[in-house]
This record gives C-alpha cells, sequence and structure tokens, in this order.
C-alpha cells in the first residue's frame, strides 16, 4: 500500500486562517516518555537479565539485533500501549524508541521487525522459562536495597479467554468460557511483581499450589533466608497440601475458607452468631459485625487442628459468615479478618494493572512456551512502569496513580528530535502540564555514565 502519511488535510478555519496538516513533521515522536522507562530498564538491567536466560545460536558476527534488544524493544513497546507484536513495524524508524535502546535517529538499523519479535516469542524452550521465570523473582528480590524482616505474598488466578486452539486452553464452567487460568503473585503492600505463571483454564489443586509455592519460597529463600514470609489468597489456595508444606517449611499463611456443614455447626460461630444477630434486632442496627475464631480441621486434613477465623454480619437478610484459615498465631480475630486477609483486596488491582492496562492477556500464540514468554514480557513492562511510578517525588498525584493514567500524562509525550554532529537534543513541549515531574523523575532514574 503506498505511503499516503504525507497528504494534506484540512481543519475548520479559525478567524480567516486556513488550517491545514500533515504527518510530515520529521523526526518527532508521540512516545517522549519512552526515555524515561529506558532510564528505569538501565537501572534495573532486567533486558540483559533476561536476555542471559536464553541461548542464541546465531553466528554472532552477523548478528543486528541483540537478543536483550529485541526483548528491550518488546517490553517498551507494552509499556507505551504497544502491546502486539506487529506494532513494532511502524516503530522500527521512531526516533524516541530509537534513542531508548541505544542507537541514533540516523542509524539505517532500527528496531526489530515483528518477524523477528515473534521468532523470540517462540525461542525460549521450556527448561528456559523456568530460568526467566526465576530471574524475575531473583529481580524482585535485587529490588529491594536490603532483606525486608516481613513480606506478605498475594497468590490469586484471573480468567484469560482464548480464542482458539491454544495449548492449555481449557474450558471453565464458572467463567462459560475456554481461557487460562494464570497465576499472578505480588508484593502487594509496595506493588512489586513476583511471578507469573500460565496454566490450563481449571481451578489448581492442592499439589499444584505446593509444587508452585515450593519453588518460589527456595528460590526467594536464596536471597532472603531470614526474612518471614506470609502467604495470603482466596479459597482456592486454602488446601491441605499448601498449608502443610508451609508449616513444615516455616511460612506463615492466611487463606480464605469455603464454608460448610460442619464449620457452620461448629458451637462456638453458632453461640456469637445467634448474639450478633439478636444484639442487631435488640439495637435497631441495619448491620452489625463480629469475629470469632475456633479449631478446625477438615476431614482432608486429617487430624490437624488449624485456627479459623469468622467474620459474622448480621443484617435483615440474615447471617453473613466468611472464614479464613491461617498459621498466625498473633492477632485478634477481627484484625486477622479485617486488616490482613481483606488487603488482599489491592493484589486484584494489581492485576488488573498487569492484564488490562498492561494487555497481559494478549496470549493469542498457539503455543503454551510463546504465551508464557509474552506473560513474562509483560511483567518485565509492569517493572518499568513500576519504576517510573516509584521514582516520583513522594507528594505527586500520579505517585498513586494507576499505569494507563501515567503512560497518557508522561509516556505519550511529543517530542522533537534534533541530532547534530555532537549531540542529540529533545524538544518536548513547551505547554506540557507535567514538564515538572517529568524533569524530576528522569533525574532521579538517572544512572552514572555520560
Amino acid at each position: 500500500m503506498a505511503d499516503d502519511s504525507g497528504f494534506a488535510f484540512t481543519f475548520p478555519a479559525i478567524r480567516g486562517r486556513k488550517i491545514t496538516a500533515a504527518f510530515d513533521g520529521g523526526r518527532l515522536t508521540s512516545d517522549g516518555g519512552v526515555l524515561l522507562l529506558a532510564q528505569a530498564e538501565r537501572r534495573l538491567g532486567i533486558a540483559d537479565r533476561l536476555a542471559a536466560c536464553i541461548a542464541d545460536p546465531r553466528d554472532q558476527s552477523r548478528v543486528i539485533h541483540r537478543v536483550a534488544d529485541i526483548l528491550r524493544a518488546g517490553m517498551l513497546a507494552i509499556s507505551c500501549g504497544y502491546e502486539d507484536a506487529d506494532d513494532l513495524d511502524a516503530l522500527r524508524h521512531d526516533p524516541g524508541f530509537k534513542l531508548a535502546l541505544g542507537k541514533l535517529p540516523s542509524d539505517v538499523f532500527g528496531l526489530a521487525s515483528q518477524p523477528t519479535m515473534s521468532r523470540w516469542e517462540n525461542a525460549p524452550t521450556t527448561r528456559e522459562l523456568v530460568r526467566l521465570t526465576g530471574s524475575l523473582v531473583d529481580l524482585y528480590c535485587a529490588s529491594y536495597p536490603a532483606p525486608p524482616a516481613a513480606v506478605t505474598l498475594d497468590i490469586d488466578d484471573t480468567v484469560d479467554v482464548v480464542h482458539g486452539a491454544q495449548q492449555l486452553s481449557f474450558w471453565n464452567g464458572h467463567y462459560g468460557e475456554r481461557c487460562f487460568l494464570p497465576i499472578h503473585i505480588y508484593d502487594t503492600a509496595t506493588g512489586r511483581p513476583v511471578a507469573m505463571l500460565l496454566r490450563t483454564g481449571k481451578t489448581p489443586s492442592g499439589s499444584e499450589v505446593a509444587r508452585h509455592v515450593r519453588r518460589l519460597i527456595r528460590r526467594i529463600r536464596r536471597h532472603w533466608p531470614e526474612t518471614r514470609i506470609t502467604l495470603r489468597g482466596d479459597g482456592h489456595y486454602g488446601r491441605p497440601e499448601p498449608m502443610a508444606w508451609c508449616e513444615a517449611n516455616g511460612v506463615d499463611y492466611i487463606f480464605g475458607l469455603p464454608g460448610n456443614p460442619a464449620l457452620h455447626a461448629d458451637s462456638v460461630i453458632v453461640r456469637e452468631g445467634d448474639a450478633c444477630a439478636t444484639d442487631r434486632a435488640l439495637q435497631g442496627l441495619v448491620e452489625l459485625r463480629r469475629y470469632t475464631e475456633t479449631r478446625y480441621a477438615a476431614k482432608s486434613w486429617g487430624a490437624t487442628e488449624r485456627r479459623v477465623v469468622a467474620r459474622i454480619e448480621a443484617s435483615s437478610l440474615g447471617l453473613d459468615i466468611r472464614f479464613v484459615v491461617t498459621s498466625l498465631a498473633d492477632g485478634s480475630a477481627e484484625r486477622i479478618y479485617d486488616t490482613l486477609y481483606c488487603a488482599r483486596g489491592q493484589a486484584e488491582n494489581l492485576i488488573k494493572l498487569h492484564k488490562t492496562q498492561l494487555k497481559s492477556d494478549r496470549t493469542s500464540c498457539r503455543s503454551a512456551n510463546a504465551n508464557q514468554m509474552r506473560l513474562i514480557l509483560h511483567t518485565a513492562a509492569y517493572w518499568l512502569m513500576w519504576a517510573v511510578r516509584h521514582a516520583m517525588p513522594p507528594t505527586a498525584a500520579l505517585r498513586t496513580g494507576e499505569f494507563a493514567t501515567i503512560r497518557l500524562r508522561l509516556l505519550k509525550v511529543a517530542a522533537r528530535v534534533i541530532e547534530t554532529a555532537s549531540r542529540i537534543r529533545i524538544a518536548f513541549a513547551s505547554a506540557c502540564p507535567d514538564a515538572a515531574l517529568f524533569r524530576s523523575i528522569a533525574l532521579n532514574l538517572r544512572t552514572a555514565g555520560p
């Protein structure tokens, strides 16, 4: 198709003056904020870290695009809202992206093309994908200046609807779709991603959860042998296998626990539930909450009794009782449920950032390995966005902004790139409303070097 980007078009005249326009401005980029992402990537070293996990069988004397540069281009594009490899064909000679990859705007070779990116999405073997996932866990640990005294890791799965005969796709009756059900793990208190695992579209079994937890914790323990780790998840993860493994390996947990007739018939629960309903009626309240706890052992747990906390809510509709099971011995029932367990709701927001704002559900490859590789690239892009947000001053309003807002305000910034024999100058719009914040982030992310 002929390139008609230089053809002029018009807008309504203003005060008698004709307005014409064309896409012929030369070396301009609409993604000036990609340079912030490039600084964040250099500080984290994430592209080189991932590239070291993948074998490159090419003749290095003929290589134009190094594996690290290919991965770097992919994660930068995803962060800027170009989640498909096809977009790289249009971005190959964007001056902002070329600078972000250490290329001059005048260089003949631009970014890697879509076929090159697609080949490397399909290149990693299963063993290499395991190493790549472990590398992201290492990056998480390295992101702390010193081992923390304690961390709480949220584990959850999310639906990823498929649109074809992809490997691992499975019918899920709850969602009414063929889908994947990838597991996401976050350090929710700080917003850091820990690990993302592509898996089939059925609810994980207890033994599967225990295997994932075992590999994750052992990797973290290499870096933080003394850190107290607490796992938190909903009722999918309150299974005997992960709980038993955690108890045997010094890991705390707090999981949702589905109710059952035995729990609802427990004398402590019945007594507190009756008292709650009676007090609400006598006091004329719309609703009333109470908290209690008991010792309970499900049949599948064997003889092991565990601490179960109940949140009891009485209203005109009746009693609503929710349960959690935990290894934590300290803390009241109210603190365990309201302060500790309910904080896992923030993990849903982090999944939203990953899945809907970075489009990590674009797992449209047929191969499961390629889709896992995509998930890894999207997680790398999450790290870049997290680093840019973390580099903001504590008082900045965007410090708590969502990735889509940060992209709109700081990444989608027009810039003119002016290259001379001795320097490159980037001219941003004089009227940029976030110019001061942009400058502050750039200075905070700047690493040692020329």
